[in-house]
């Protein structure tokens, strides 16, 4: 039976419960959340799980050697200690990524390339032959963690970062990563039981993810490859057994998921993107200015969107999310309105009081996911039911 080993799932600041509670649900053991990250054990079988069905995540490491270095000497000397060997051939590429919280190592790309040189030097000594660096497309990704003194050495699992689906081929000026539009989702509550709508959707990112949450359907399905793929032991029967398995949890969806976009050409991309995903059966996308809109059904919808924040278009933001406010407002009954924006300033001019604010970053852009609850009727009507707006108690 194969044997549990340690991981790392990296997250986005604001994450780590929800990549937390995804990890239990799949069956991790041992799990724990960090800053950015959750670690956890599982066997190669829930390696490759991982991979396929984890939202939150962005990269899946496997742990393989820690140690500790002073300088570059003792730096060096840890890593040429390892048995390289046993992770790739002489005639194969890698490439290190490092990252450096240290005030002995302060360079990251310094601690790559002596970490290369160590790695090198052990293949040229043992055979004559060294492997080759690949920054692109490399058999093997090495991930190289320093704080302080300490130094983790770790497979990446994943390769690309698993925010790249497989399935988004056209985008527009700003699209939301597909990882931060999954965390959005899960941290708004949207579970699949209602109806869905982002009024605003671009290139159709947060439409797909909300499908593929309300389906059950595995987050990297559409994934064209894995970095564990290349790895010597990789069990290609294994994979596949675990695929069916994932696939066979899918379940129905019985409402509906609309996006809307003023511009045709988003509401083209959107459209590529959702056929490219298989979700076409699950999402309509129309070209329609949303604050020329209105609520279409009389139950409960949920509404997820990215609106501009004014970093890379030209817009009069201050009119622009008075316009929002305006609209759920006399628009949109029986709703709950989340968005996420990293201009506080333009925030102020929706006009209504966010019962939630959630910090999260979009890039390097601190921002903040807000709740708007959009009631039938007046809020006090919500809660004391004898009550109308016309005709008070």
């Amino acid at each position: 039976m194969e044997q549990n080993f340690k991981m790392i799932a990296k997250t986005f600041f604001g994450f780590e419960d929800i990549l937390e509670k995804e990890l239990r649900a799949l069956g991790a053991q041992e799990v724990e959340a960090g800053v950015r990250m959750v670690s956890f054990k599982g066997d190669k079988g829930f390696m490759y799980k991982a991979n396929l069905s984890l939202r939150t995540a962005l990269k899946i490491l496997k742990p393989v050697y820690h140690f500790r270095a002073f300088n570059e000497d003792s730096l060096y000397k840890g890593i040429y200690s390892m048995n390289w060997s046993q992770y790739m051939n002489p005639d194969q590429t890698f490439v290190i990524d490092s990252t450096v919280n240290s005030e002995r190592f302060k360079h990251s790309e310094f601690v790559s390339q002596k970490c290369k040189d160590a790695i090198v030097d052990q293949f040229r000594q043992k055979s004559g032959q060294r492997p080759s660096v690949d920054k692109t497309h490399p058999d093997l990704r090495i991930n190289i963690h320093i704080h302080n003194d300490q130094v983790s050495v770790a497979l990446d699992t994943s390769g690309a970062s698993l925010h790249h689906r497989g399935y988004r081929t056209a985008t527009n000026i700003a699209p939301i990563n597909e990882v931060l539009a999954a965390g959005m989702l899960l941290l708004s509550g949207w579970d699949g039981q209602g109806d869905f709508l982002d009024p605003m959707c671009g290139s159709g990112t947060l439409l797909a993810e909300a499908a593929m949450i309300a389906c059950n359907i595995p987050a990297n399905i559409n994934r064209r490859e894995f970095a564990f793929e290349k790895w010597s032991d990789w069990d290609n029967e294994l994979f596949d057994m675990i695929s069916e398995s994932c696939l066979k949890k899918v379940r129905e969806f019985h409402y509906t998921i609309k996006g809307y976009d003023k511009a045709p050409s988003a509401v083209l991309k959107a459209k590529d993107n959702i056929r490219n995903a298989n979700l076409d059966d699950y999402i309509t996308v129309h070209e329609r200015n949303f604050f020329d809109t209105e609520k279409e059904s009389a139950g409960p919808l949920h509404m997820v969107f990215n609106p501009p924040y004014g970093e890379r278009l030209d817009i009069n933001m201050e009119r622009f999310y008075a316009e929002i406010g305006d609209t759920l407002k006399q628009s949109y009954p029986n709703t709950n309105a989340w968005f996420i924006t990293a201009n506080m300033e333009a925030l102020k001019f929706v006009g209504l009081k966010p019962s939630r604010k959630i910090k999260l970053f979009n890039g390097s852009l601190e921002a903040r996911l807000v709740k708007y609850e959009m009631y039938e009727g007046s809020k006090r009507a919500k809660f004391n039911p004898g009550m109308s707006d016309n005709n008070p108690k």
